[in-house]
Formats: C-alpha cells, sequence, structure tokens
C-alpha cells in the first residue's frame, strides 16, 4: 500500500512584525482535499506535528476565504470526519521519512511560525529532497524549507525551482501589512528559483524532479491529483 506522511504546522498564530499574533493554523482546503484525493486512491495516511501537538485549522480559511458556502461546508464536513485523525498526531522528531511513499506538507500561515524555524523538519526536508523520493509543499508550507540547511549553512533547496504563494498574493490579506516577511522574498533570497502563476489564486503546480509544489489553496485539488498519478506510475 502507498504511504504518505503528512506533516502539518503545530502553530496557532503567526507572530507579526509589532509583536502581535494572528490566529492561524492549516489551511483546511490544503489539508482536507488531498488528504481526501489520497483516501479514495487507496494510500494509507500518518500524520505528525511538531511535538506531536494536535494542529489547529485557521478558522479564516473556512470563512468567506475559503470559497463559496457549499465549498465551505463540503471542507468542514469532511475535517469532522477525520477528526480522529486529526487529534492522533506522532511526534515529528520519532517518524522517519524513509519509511513513507510520500512527504507532504499543507499549508496555512502556521509553517510562517514554526516550521520555517523548525531543525527537526528541515533535516527531514533536507534528506527526503537527497534521497530523490517524492516530496510535495503547498502554499505557505514551502517555508518549511527555509530550515533545510545543514551545520555548514548549506540548503539544498538552493537552485531548485518551486512555487509558494506569492507576494501579491499575501498582500491581499489586510493582516499581511503587518509581516515579518514575505515568503515569495524569501525563497529568491535563499536562492531558490521561485515560479508563480500568471495570475493570484490561479492553480499553480510546479515539479523538480522529485519536488513537488502548490501555489495555493486552488493549487490543492491538481497538486494531489498529480501526486496520485505519479505515485501510481511506480
Amino acid at each position: 500500500m502507498t504511504t504518505v506522511l503528512f506533516v502539518v504546522s503545530a502553530a496557532d498564530h503567526w507572530t507579526l512584525k509589532d509583536g502581535s499574533q494572528h490566529p492561524t493554523g492549516f489551511w483546511a482546503e490544503e489539508l482536507a482535499e488531498p488528504h481526501r484525493i489520497f483516501t479514495e486512491a487507496g494510500f494509507e495516511l500518518t500524520l505528525a506535528t511538531p511535538g506531536g501537538q494536535v494542529p489547529v485549522v485557521d478558522k479564516l480559511s473556512l470563512g468567506l476565504m475559503g470559497g463559496t458556502p457549499a465549498k465551505r461546508e463540503k471542507i468542514r464536513a469532511y475535517l469532522d470526519k477525520i477528526s480522529g485523525w486529526l487529534e492522533s498526531p506522532m511526534r515529528l522528531d520519532e517518524v522517519a521519512e524513509s519509511e513513507f511513499d510520500l512527504v507532504f506538507y499543507p499549508g496555512g500561515h502556521g509553517p510562517m511560525e514554526d516550521l520555517a524555524v523548525d531543525l527537526v523538519s528541515g533535516a527531514l526536508l533536507r534528506n527526503r529532497l537527497l534521497s530523490d523520493r517524492p516530496l510535495a509543499l503547498l502554499c505557505h508550507a514551502p517555508a518549511a524549507v527555509l530550515a533545510a540547511h545543514d551545520e555548514n549553512g548549506h540548503n539544498p533547496f538552493a537552485g531548485r525551482t518551486l512555487t509558494a504563494l506569492s507576494n501579491v498574493e499575501e498582500r491581499m490579506n489586510y493582516f499581511s501589512w503587518k509581516a515579518r516577511w514575505l515568503l515569495e522574498t524569501e525563497l529568491k533570497d535563499a536562492g531558490i528559483n521561485y515560479q508563480k502563476a500568471t495570475f493570484p489564486y490561479w492553480s499553480h503546480v510546479v515539479t523538480d524532479g522529485n519536488l513537488y509544489t502548490g501555489q495555493n489553496p486552488q493549487s490543492s485539488v491538481e497538486l494531489a491529483e498529480l501526486l496520485v498519478q505519479k505515485l501510481k506510475q511506480q
């Protein structure tokens, strides 16, 4: 059976440059839709978070920013359906990425708070990328690659091509004007070849060898379906 490790932020806030804490977590669609698609494909899914903390959903992702009322209700119902899975995460420092066919990071602003500086996650990402086995990150989740440097400061993601939420898309969030940093800018500064869609909030997926990335929540389904296709070919 194909196995998938979901690595999810445990953060429930994003610290802004004025010191305020914006409530956040994982983005509902970015976890629910890939989880559904992988489950329907017959994959076995495991959840891990920093410290084994139960992840929280960003309430904005279940409000107006999460799409149409019908879409939001569908995703809310799905999260309720998998609540037991969400409430029983493994500790990230106790999982071996090599045991999984795919490592998948959903986004939300949570990764900007914890995974961007989490060295356990960083080592996992570094090992996974260099193993040449499938690794996928969605929307804000590529913030986690900023912690993937080794003891000499080298980051293996430098020179690789990926996508993530763009600065234009981020600035559509009213609170982002108080952000300490923006993801697109930081990825470029880290030497990563960043790509984005022609228009904001269009689905956009980038593949670079074993690295798969999606730009925004709208990319959730396209990214997950591509991963199912690739994994079933193996």
